[in-house]
């Protein structure tokens, strides 16, 4: 069975897209058959420079992704919806049954590189965690 993932924020500019690189390398490494998502209530034009620097220190390239908007349709079937900075209310489908989570991520200021490295492992350690329960 195929597991459904969906990461949202404000502008999938950030957040949302490190959370969805390392749940993909998460997916890979551990062979989880899973469809993941990822989208803004609100998107940006361009993921920030400083998240694509982060994340091509840890080996992940996501210079060629564009946020995106998130709509009821994008997680109507998701099983799992994890929010940062926004609430799964803004976009919930009618009789959607998924779980919810949050996760309180404060929007790191700037082009603040170590602010933005700090936030990267802690979403890093937040999506390993997640995997570890989804194999339990």
């Amino acid at each position: 069975m195929t597991i459904k993932l969906a990461f949202v924020c404000v502008g999938n500019a950030g957040r949302s897209q490190m959370a969805t690189a390392f749940a993909e390398r998460e997916r890979d490494q551990r062979n989880v058959d899973m469809e993941i998502v990822t989208g803004g209530t609100d998107p940006a034009e361009h993921i920030h420079e400083e998240v694509i620097d982060v994340l091509r220190e840890e080996g992940i390239d996501i210079s060629d992704r564009t946020p995106r908007e998130i709509s009821p349709d994008d997680i109507r079937d998701v099983d799992y919806v994890i929010t940062m900075g926004c609430s799964v209310d803004q976009f919930r489908p009618e009789n959607w049954n998924g779980e919810a989570e949050t996760w309180e991520l404060p929007h790191p200021e700037g082009d603040d590189l170590e602010a933005t490295r700090t936030q990267r492992d802690e979403i890093k350690r937040r999506v390993s965690e997640f995997f570890d329960q989804l194999e339990t």
